[in-house]
């Protein structure tokens, strides 16, 4: 795969309200692994819809990861308006998104349901797989998206959920 869409839960679906959460630790460091392993498999491109939580920490983890691998960003927000009104330790964090390689707005404002139907299409055309944090036993709103990514032909769907995050909580407490 050399472009990945990346989606999963926001922080607020897990829970996590404090970066210094010690959840974080094991999700990064997760992220962490995989995203080297994709990049030892031919990665060249994330993509980025501009999300707290799960898109926020791969972000971070790739920014980190930058000067040693040859990856690329892309942060394709559905609206130029995605995030206006959030608080300021919020917004701090969306800015981040802005240091990718590559920024773009699929619309202007929000008008219609049938947008984020067109966003996440486009999205999956531009993308030959996905990493997702998504546990099918814990569903929100990110089920409509995940049983897209599922549903396209020869699209590879990396699915991070939270049976692989506790083995990982208990490798490191083992260690």
């Amino acid at each position: 795969m050399k472009t990945l869409l990346i989606a999963g839960y926001s922080a607020f679906d897990l829970g996590i309200f404090d970066d210094k959460d010690p959840k974080l630790f094991v999700i990064k460091t997760m992220i962490r692994q995989k995203l080297e392993a994709f990049a030892s498999e031919g990665l060249e491109w994330l993509i980025f819809g501009g999300n707290l939580g799960f898109e926020d920490w791969v972000l971070q983890v790739a920014l980190e990861m930058k000067p040693d691998y040859d990856l690329k960003l892309a942060t394709i927000f559905p609206f130029k308006t995605h995030g206006q009104n959030w608080n300021e330790a919020n917004q701090a964090k969306l800015a981040h998104f802005q240091q990718a390689d590559f920024v773009q707005y699929a619309y202007d404002t929000y008008q219609e349901p049938r947008q984020f139907r067109d966003y996440h299409t486009f999205l999956m055309t531009h993308a030959d797989g996905a990493f997702v944090f998504y546990d099918d036993a814990h569903e929100t709103k990110l089920k409509y998206l995940v049983t897209q990514l599922k549903a396209r032909e020869q699209f590879t769907v990396q699915q991070l959920d939270f049976d692989a995050l506790q083995d990982l909580a208990d490798d490191l407490t083992q260690a």
